[in-house]
């Protein structure tokens, strides 16, 4: 059975990035019929960020990356955190030096810092010069008699060359000579990344290991600590950099956020599902929309690209429209009234006359909506007096005419017996056609009365919405501002 894993640190917000591994991941398990397990990998306690961990599982959720495994889902191969299983890996790094295959170091970090700066005064390369890797037993029982910290390092080949076949990238050589001595166990009794993650893959029988392409470099040790301990390797699959459209390294300037931002933004998880499976990834088809069954039917590694993605927020605002309009008016009122009520539109909690209201709002803007966060500005005059746009004013509400072309349509609203779209309609251009005016010459003034503004949703379906009192209010005083404007 295919078993996958997502292994994110708790030190800082879930980034694209990340997210993106963890959909692709997701994607893979459910495409085979296999677990997705979530693992907490808390190691570097310096650098732990209290929320970080709820903050991911919550995103994870929102996306309905539901993981099989994990914290507070449980599972045969836990602990789930690594900060719960260092006598597994004090076990393993036991036997490493045992084996020959690790050693203790005792050098100190004044030691450490002292022969970097030698090496790089030097013009060298710099590393650990494997000092305590050739220290005699009677040195070794010395220093321990003393009660000296350590660290536990891997004893990494000093020659030759280490291969490891990726599953996108192919064969990969690495010159030996220039790999390190990686500490395992730090002096804290904690493990490194590498180590951890090595002996809990293979614990956890993860099958392949799917993560970003930075990991390459580090792959000497993973193909050499499996190696020393028998194990055989997972399947490698790393995926390609995410970048900018300037093809630099994705950073907020280029719109690219920690994720709960787009969250509170108002994106919906369907389209960050679409959008970020084709980061990396192709079906070999020409379409860019996929409902997430879809994307578990085609989902396949041999899809993932070799070169990096380049992250586009303009067309993953398209995207997240797209879904907006989709989406029924039901999803959409219950998913932005938050926004609405945050913006002091309506009351906290909202009354249920309230949400009757915004939902006849929805259908008016939603064609327009990009992300979720937008309804409030534009249907914040459906609940309030509106706020004139004074270039608006300037152009559409003054002289004498319009002035009596708005108490025209003020009297044709009031004699209205059914309150309807093409009854309105018909009341507005009768307006205009009294005092010979059709047209935009009609519409835009009765608008801007209406809204404040030059754009918005139809002028009609808008008014209708607005119920007969509001919109006779409106007419007057428009009209009364025209008067006073010219007086």
């Amino acid at each position: 059975m295919v078993r996958v894993r997502f292994a994110p640190s708790p030190t800082g917000s879930p980034h694209i990035g990340n997210i993106r591994t963890a959909i692709f991941d997701w994607l893979f398990a459910k495409h085979e019929g296999g677990k997705f397990i979530l693992r907490i990998e808390d190691t570097d306690r310096a650098r732990l960020v209290e929320g970080a961990l709820e903050e991911m599982m919550r995103d994870l959720r929102w996306l309905g990356l539901q993981w099989d495994e994990g914290p507070e889902v449980g599972g045969d191969y836990g602990p789930y955190f690594q900060s719960e299983r260092l006598d597994i890996y004090r076990k393993y790094a036991e036997k490493l030096i045992r084996d020959g295959r690790a050693y203790r170091c005792y050098c100190t970090p004044e030691r450490l810092e002292q022969m970097r700066k030698a090496q790089q005064a030097a013009g060298g390369s710099t590393g650990y010069d494997r000092k305590c890797r050739n220290l005699t037993d009677k040195q070794k029982a010395e220093l321990d008699a003393d009660g000296k910290p350590y660290v536990i390092r891997f004893a990494m080949p000093e020659s030759g060359t280490t291969i490891y076949h990726d599953f996108i990238r192919g064969e990969l050589a690495f010159d030996n000579s220039l790999q390190d001595d990686f500490v395992m166990i730090k002096t804290d009794g904690f493990p490194t990344y590498n180590f951890a993650s090595v002996i809990d893959d293979h614990l956890m029988e993860i099958t392949h290991v799917v993560r970003g392409e930075e990991y390459i470099s580090s792959m000497p040790k993973y193909v050499h600590l499996y190696a020393a301990l028998g194990w055989d390797e997972p399947v490698w699959v790393h995926v390609p950099l995410i970048l900018g459209p300037d093809r630099s390294k994705l950073s907020k300037r280029h719109g690219a956020v920690n994720f709960s931002s787009y969250i509170e933004e108002g994106y919906l998880p369907e389209a960050m599902i679409n959008y970020l499976a084709l980061l990396g990834w192709s079906a070999g088809e020409d379409r860019e929309i996929y409902s997430v069954e879809e994307l578990i039917e085609k989902f396949t590694l041999e899809g993932i690209n070799d070169h990096p993605a380049i992250f586009d927020a303009q067309k993953l605002l398209w995207m997240n429209g797209y879904y907006i309009r989709q989406a029924s008016i039901e999803r959409l009122v219950e998913l932005s009234m938050p926004y609405i009520v945050k913006a002091g539109l309506v009351g906290n909690p909202p009354g249920k006359e309230d949400i009757d209201y915004y939902t006849k709002i929805m259908p008016l803007i939603q064609e327009r909506l990009h992300v979720l966060s937008e309804a409030p500005k534009m249907c914040d005059f459906f609940f309030a007096e509106p706020q004139f746009e004074q270039k608006a004013v300037e152009k559409w509400l003054v002289g004498d005419k319009t002035a009596d072309l708005l108490t025209r349509v003020k009297e044709h609203i009031n004699d209205i017996s059914g309150w309807n779209i093409e009854s309105i309609e018909h009341a507005v251009r009768s307006a205009g056609a009294e005092i010979g005016l059709d047209g935009g010459r009609v519409i835009h003034p009765v608008r801007v009365a209406m809204t404040g503004r030059t754009a918005g949703p139809g002028l009609f379906e808008l008014m209708e919405v607005l119920g007969r009192e509001r919109v006779i209010a409106r007419l007057s005083r428009a009209a009364d501002m025209i008067c006073a404007n010219a007086g």
